[in-house]
């Protein structure tokens, strides 16, 4: 009984951690489907596009190098050089509703050798605070263009 319930804890705690990870910012359209999709494939083709699929509302770009967000050093002596770099990549989720059309753009964003160490664990990409500026931007960027076309987003 004790153990279930640290077992249920150790799992809230994880899906908590999780969701202060996630870059998602979310944007409704009164349009048309076909009119969010394409402002959204058009606003997204200066970024590295890895796969879109307008069936499943679904566009990904690739991993892109970008400055990361607080300069930071390593360990007990504040030791830098290992690397202090970043990378991410985005997301976008368009979505038919009833008589809107929803866009999600979510961000992931990872940061290299976030850890202190001489292991091959040190040595690796780890998760980090995704950007709000990004999506924020993303999403700005759809609601231009979409008004530039006479829809206004809700």
């Amino acid at each position: 009984m004790f153990t279930s319930r640290i077992a249920v804890l150790m799992l809230l705690s994880i899906c908590a951690g999780c969701a202060t990870l996630s870059g998602d910012r979310k944007q409704f359209y009164p349009c048309s489907y076909d009119m969010v999709w394409d402002a959204s494939l058009e606003v997204m083709k200066g970024e590295s596009i890895a796969s879109s699929s307008k069936e499943k509302g679904l566009i990904e770009t690739g991993w892109m190098d970008v400055a990361p967000l607080t300069e930071r050093s390593f360990g007990i002596f504040s030791r830098e050089g290992f690397g202090n770099k970043e990378r991410a990549r985005l997301s976008l989720s368009v979505n038919r509703m009833n008589d809107v059309t929803s866009v999600s753009v979510l961000e992931s964003r990872q940061r290299w050798h976030a850890r202190g160490g001489a292991t091959s664990q040190a040595t690796k990409w780890w998760p980090a605070e995704p950007s709000p500026d990004t999506t924020n931007e993303i999403v700005d960027r759809i609601n231009a263009k979409l008004k530039e076309q006479g829809c206004v987003p809700t």
